[in-house]
Formats: structure tokens, sequence, C-alpha cells
């Protein structure tokens, strides 16, 4: 489970889960009304509008609503609990094992995962969330279970998966025909519209929750492409990850992801990915084809209040350009620092419709006209856009790298490998860190982020900020190659492994360095 950040400051934790809400279905009449007139009504009518029950809709669907199981198996590094001390040598020696290792073996543990999802056709396509079958950096997924409402399992195969959009597709595998459920037009929502949650809460299979649309294309202040999301009231709970969300017509119109709760707890606003996000991105999962998002190239800040007053805008509308990405769509186009972003291919920009979302939701190669306010003037430019990289080359490009910050070695942020037998955290190199570091742009390697003090890298000198060019002369454009050279090196017993380290604008040099 994923914690977010509501605009609020309070969290909002994504669901793995429902309580029921009361259906008020109408008033009695009045006693003395009653008493005065024999013709009224004894028996209660519900309101104009208002189900008198759920149930024949619910038993519809609920057979094509699943539970979903994961086992996955993480790596765990053994710590050294004589690190530091005259012992620490001798502790790793014993865990490599009767002749020597020279280092602590790698331990796994198992762990586990729970979620909902839905059938979508005959031959037992599953649609969930992505971080319902997604494990973590350090994890490996090893199993997929799928269990009927009717208490029936399957094993299930990962056909495709987007974390951008926090969906995925999966595939049981039977030979058999499954009830199944279609997507509607989510589109068509409006705030104050019934709605049913079918899920698995808690462990809980077959939870049915009621409610209403509390508000259509909702953004929780998270930022992205898809921070967009139906708000319900319909209570869900850890263990509703994945989902459906249900129109009075048995559509699926939203798949339940989210909820925002100080406590942990449902309390009446959740979140659901709409369909028309997701039925696109859906079938392209199941087609086996790749999703591809187009991209600007530019870092924004909503036009909030204060900005609004600072520069005489009507609050609510655009976005300002903090930064602008060297050789990206935007600069190439002309796209300027302090721009404001006030319409995408025709469309407004708003707090519910992003810049972000405009640009994810159309094509790598579209040319697009896109206006801007420059300077209180008006200008329009048409940017070719490019493809969107992944999240974590995004997250590369936008962080900032201070070589001199004393960090602590972070387990799990670096490969394990690399950390356990060089002491070292590395991480690609980007615009960021060469800016930073004061190298070429065109500098080619892996950076060091961290250095264990107890490892012989720092005996040797090795420090946060320095590059490692190659290893045993190959060079190392990723932290993949340099993994690559570490393992190729454990193959052969060599007990040291010959690095190319550039620190800052000074000559590289080569060390040898011992591995562990």
């Amino acid at each position: 489970m994923r914690n977010v950040r509501y605009v609020y400051g309070l969290s909002s934790a994504l669901l793995v889960g429902g309580a029921a809400i009361s259906l008020i279905t109408g008033a009695p009449v009045g006693a003395q009304v009653a008493q005065n007139d024999e013709s009224v009504m004894s028996q209660v009518v519900p309101v104009a509008g208002a189900p008198a029950s759920f149930a024949d809709l619910t038993a519809q669907l609920q057979p094509a609503v699943v539970n979903i199981a994961t086992r996955q198996r993480v790596a765990v590094a053994n710590a050294n609990p004589f690190a530091g001390t005259p012992f620490a040598e001798l502790f790793n020696r014993r865990q490599g094992g009767e002749g020597g290792g020279g280092g602590a073996q790698p331990q796994t543990r198992e762990a586990q995962s729970l979620g909902s999802g839905f059938i979508i056709s005959a031959d037992g396509y599953v649609v969930t969330n992505n971080h319902v079958v997604a494990p973590d950096a350090r994890a490996t997924l090893e199993e997929i279970t799928i269990t009927l409402p009717d208490g029936t399992e399957y094993e299930a195969e990962l056909v495709g998966a987007d974390a951008a959009s926090d969906l995925a597709v999966l595939k049981i595998k039977a030979d058999r025909t499954f009830p199944f459920v279609t997507f509607g037009d989510s589109s068509k929502a409006r705030p104050g519209d019934w709605v049913v949650a079918i899920g698995n809460p808690f462990g809980l299979n077959g939870t049915v929750t009621s409610g209403i649309i509390s508000a259509v294309y909702r953004n929780t202040g998270q930022g992205g492409a898809y921070d967009r999301f139906l708000q319900t009231d319909a209570s869900i709970n850890r263990g509703n990850s994945g989902g459906p969300l249900f129109d009075m017509r048995g559509n699926v119109i939203g798949i339940n992801n989210a909820i925002f709760s100080p406590s942990g707890g449902s309390v009446g606003i959740g979140f659901a990915i709409p369909a028309e996000i997701a039925a696109p991105i859906v079938q392209k999962l199941k087609d086996g084809r790749e999703i591809e998002r187009g991209y600007l190239g530019v870092g924004l800040e909503p036009i909030n209040e204060d900005f609004a007053a600072s520069l005489g805008l009507p609050k609510r509308r655009g976005e300002l350009v903090q930064t602008v990405q060297d050789d990206s769509p935007a600069s190439r186009s002309g796209v300027k620092p302090g721009d404001i972003v006030t319409k995408v291919n025709g469309k407004d920009v708003t707090s519910d419709q992003t810049v972000s979302f405009l640009v994810a939701n159309l094509e790598p190669g579209a040319q697009v006209p896109v206006e801007l306010l420059r300077d209180g003037k008006k200008l329009a430019l048409n940017v070719t856009l490019g493809k969107r990289p992944s999240d974590a080359e995004l997250q590369s490009q936008a962080q900032t790298f201070d070589p001199d910050a004393e960090e602590p070695m972070a387990p799990g942020t670096s490969d394990s490998t690399i950390e356990q037998k060089l002491g070292l955290q590395v991480m690609p190199i980007s615009a960021a860190v060469t800016r930073s570091l004061g190298v070429p742009a065109d500098t080619q390697g892996v950076v060091i982020a961290n250095v264990d003090p107890n490892a012989d890298a720092a005996r040797k000198g090795l420090r946060r900020g320095d590059i490692i060019l190659s290893a045993n002369y190959q060079p190392v454009a990723s932290v993949e190659a340099l993994l690559a050279q570490v393992n190729a090196a454990a193959a052969e017993n060599r007990e040291a492994i010959l690095l190319r380290v550039q620190r800052r604008t000074s000559p590289p040099a080569f060390v040898a360095v011992r591995l562990r």
C-alpha cells in the first residue's frame, strides 16, 4: 500500500477495500395527517430516483468481481551486527560459508499483497490496480492467485501493467467461460449519481457498498498526468484497490484506487480512476501494445491565489512554467521559464484539466497548439510532442544533487548486489547531476550516491559525487552495466575490481576496490 499526500497535508492511502451507508428511501406520513385522512397511503414509498434495493443489481455484477492475492520474494541483505568493530570481517567470512565467500549472502523473505479486480471478458482477462500486483523494487513476483466469489481459485499471469496510470491487466489460466462486466461512460457521471462498489476490503470477499458520486475529475494535488479522479462517498477501504465502481446500469465507470483518510480507515472520501481514462489503457495492455504518452519537458506549478494576484490573472486558470528541460519539445518550440500555459490543443488549462493530463493523453509526434502568456501578452506556439520518459527517468531529471551532502546509506535505494560487493550506492547520471558536478553534459557513467564507511571503497577515498566511468576497462554507462562487471568479477573469483573514477573536474583515475 502506497501513501499519497493530499493538498491539505493529510495522508491518502491507496487501497488494497467498504461499510455500507444508510439508504434513505423516504419519510413516513405524519401521524396527525393519517388520523384525519384515511386515504393517505400507510406504506412508505421510495423517493423518486432512489432505488428500493441494490440486491438485483448486485446479484448480476458480483460474480465478475474477484479477489487478487500475490506472492513475492524479497531480497534482504544480512545485517552485520559487528559493523564498525574488529569482528566485522569475521562475521562476513562466516556468512560466506566454509572456504570463505568473502561477503554476506543475501537472504529472501516472502511478501504478499491483497486487492480486488474485475473480469472484462469471457476468456478471463482481469483489470486491477498496478500497485496490487507490482512487486517492491527489491522483490520478484512469483505467483498471482484469482479467487472467484464462489471460492474457486485460479492461477493468473500478468499480461501488462502501467505504473503511471496505476492499471494492470491479468489473464486467468483456465479454459472456461467467465462472467464479465464492461466499461461505461464516466464522462456522463454527475455529482449525486448513485454508485455501487464491490470488492474485498480487509479480505472480506464480495463486500458491497453504495453511495453517490461526490465530485467528478477531482484533482488531489499529487501531480502527474493521472491526478484526475471520480470522488465517491461509497465506503471503500484497504482491499478494495482495483475493484469496480458501478453505475446503476451495471457499467464500470471507475476503478477504486485511493482514499483520503486521516485515520487510515474510510471517512467517506474515496477516489476511482475514471473509465474514460482507464478503458483505452486497459485495451492497449490487453493487446500487448506499449503505452506511449506525449511529453513537453517542462516543470509546472498551478496558478494559486498569490501567483494570480502578482500577475493580474484569474484564479485556477493556467500553469506557470518553472523549468524547461534541455533539448526537450518545449525548449525546441520556444517555451521559456516564466511562461503561463493557458491552453493545450484548444482546451483550457485548469486545476481539473492540467497540462500534464492534456499532454499525456496525446500521441508522441503530434503537433499541438499551445497558448501562453508571456510578459502579459498572449503567445501561440506549435509544439511537436516527444515521448514521455519513464517515471524513473523523470525523477532523475527532476532531482537535484548535492555532492557535499552527508547522507547515510539507505537500504533498498540502489542495486543490492553492488551495495553488498562494493559498499556503494550508485545512480544513473542525469543532466541535473552533471550540472551539479560541473562535468560535461555528455559524460557517461554512474554516480556514487553513498559509500559504506566500512567498505574498501571508503578506504580508497571514494565518496559521494564521484563518477564511475568504467569497470575492468569496460565502460559503465548504466547501473546495469556496472552490475554486469561486478558479477563477472565475482564469477571469476577475483578479489577486487578496477574502477576508473572521475571527481568533478579532476582528471579520471584508476582505483582498485576489493570486493566483499
